[in-house]
């Protein structure tokens, strides 16, 4: 299927890390225009002459997404040079406290994992919906987490985070599909990344006493499929929301989990 994405503007936020070089990469692949947007100019500099090279063009934007200001500012430099907001990726997260209690969780912790998660989400989508509605075309992918679907012990702040952003996700949607745009969430699950090797797998081998193989297999096994989902799988999964091909679909939360939400 050709997703027909050459030469849409694409703004990208959170492109250096998790998954954000595999979803920019993606993007780049089919030929779109790149507004990356982050708070590390370095680091988004970088993916933007990767994207270069390979005969794309890419806008780098330090931009902190917890700043309305900035991110005013970053929607206004993305149609300064390329003229329009074809789409939105909000990829920027933050993973918040890992293993602690809701009581052990402090203020400070919850409110920065909100700041980021949610508000950050709601800034970026307040900025560029607006010239969206102008065009009566849009298309936001808010990337989640299939935490947000089934909460998590020891990830409270970041589940609480993911839950909102289903509800913003979905309100918007609602508001802005009279005009064309669309707005969805892709929730990927437990991804094949340099996180889960070098943290997931080693704990799972040395509490059970396996291997780096049995140790892969043990955590696919918790899933329908059988297998780990990869970065390009959640990648291909907002290529599709962000192309004409979903053109029917909003307000969705796309788990891409090998079916671990569903059981």
């Amino acid at each position: 299927m050709d997703l027909d994405l050459q030469g849409k503007v694409i703004i990208v936020t959170g492109p250096t890390r998790g998954l954000g070089p595999a979803i920019t990469m993606a993007f780049a692949r089919e030929g779109c225009k790149l507004v990356l947007a982050s708070r590390d100019i370095e680091a988004i500099e970088a993916i933007a002459m990767k994207t270069e090279s390979d005969g794309g063009a890419a806008l780098p934007v330090r931009c902190d997404i917890t700043s309305p200001t900035e991110t005013d500012r970053m929607a206004e430099l993305a149609v300064k040079r390329f003229g329009q907001i074809d789409g939105l990726i909000n990829v920027a997260s933050d993973t918040g406290p890992i293993g602690d209690a809701t009581w052990n969780t402090s203020p400070a912790e919850f409110e920065h994992t909100m700041q980021v998660n949610l508000l950050g989400c709601f800034n970026t989508m307040r900025a560029v919906l607006p010239r969206m509605i102008a065009r009566r075309y849009g298309k936001i992918v808010n990337v989640g987490g299939t935490y947000g679907m089934r909460a998590r012990a020891g990830r409270m702040a970041y589940s609480t985070s993911k839950w909102g952003l289903r509800g913003l996700t979905k309100s918007a949607a609602i508001e802005a599909g009279q005009h064309n745009v669309n707005v969805n969430l892709v929730a990927p699950g437990m991804v094949d990344d340099e996180r889960f090797r070098s943290k997931w797998i080693p704990e799972a081998m040395s509490k059970y006493g396996l291997n780096e193989e049995q140790a892969e297999l043990r955590h696919a096994e918790e899933y329908a499929m059988r297998r780990i989902t990869t970065m390009n799988d959640v990648a291909n999964a907002c290529l599709f929301l962000a192309s004409d091909a979903s053109r029917q679909i909003t307000g969705v939360d796309l788990p891409v989990d090998g079916g671990w939400a569903s059981l």
